[in-house]
């Protein structure tokens, strides 16, 4: 298996692109996708919301980079618990893949 990861948050919509700026210029991630405007249905301490207006972020990064990536939008995130989910890349077009390795901080 790869170490190259997708990573998904949600955050408010006004914070998406902050955010995203921040996890690129630290290269802990290669590319961020923002789409702006989901609606999310939850419940949050016995409270259901049925109109949270959010964005969602889809992170590419790299496995390695993990807790500072988590470190990282924990740092900048307004919400008190974020939904911060990693799932592995199994396979991916070899050149996209160079090129996410290439544009992220993995130790060497």
């Amino acid at each position: 298996m790869s170490e190259e990861v997708v990573v998904f948050v949600t955050c408010p919509a006004g914070a998406a692109e902050d955010i995203a700026k921040q996890l690129i210029d630290s290269e802990l991630a290669a590319c961020v996708n923002i789409i702006p405007a989901i609606k999310s249905v939850y419940r949050w301490q016995g409270e259901l919301t049925v109109d949270a207006e959010e964005a969602l972020l889809i992170i590419k990064s790299s496995l390695i980079l993990w807790a500072q990536l988590e470190a990282k939008i924990l740092s900048i995130h307004s919400y008190d618990v974020p939904e911060i989910i990693c799932v592995p890349i199994v396979e991916g077009h070899k050149p996209y893949m160079n090129w996410l390795n290439g544009s992220v901080a993995i130790p060497r």
